[in-house]
């Protein structure tokens, strides 16, 4: 499974490693993924979802049901 965020769509970005000497070579700078469990009361079951870290704090922020529902608007999240 690649490294992307369910609900907010975060990826992997490109970027260098730059030395001292000024010398650069590429690297990847990964996007802060959780596995986590949530439950939905609306439909009264449980889902596990890959998430960011600060797609974590818009959940505690706003609640599961509303981002689920932005997620599913902007096209991350299937189902």
């Amino acid at each position: 499974m690649s490294r992307v965020c369910e609900l907010t769509g975060k990826r992997a970005m490109v970027g260098n490693n730059v030395s001292h000497a000024m010398n650069k070579t590429k690297r990847k700078f990964n996007a802060n993924l959780v596995k986590k469990r949530f439950f939905i009361p609306e439909e009264d079951k449980w889902i596990t979802l890959k998430v960011s870290t600060s797609a974590l704090k818009d959940i505690n922020k706003k609640g599961i049901s509303a981002v689920i529902k932005e997620a599913r608007e902007k096209g991350f999240l299937k189902k």
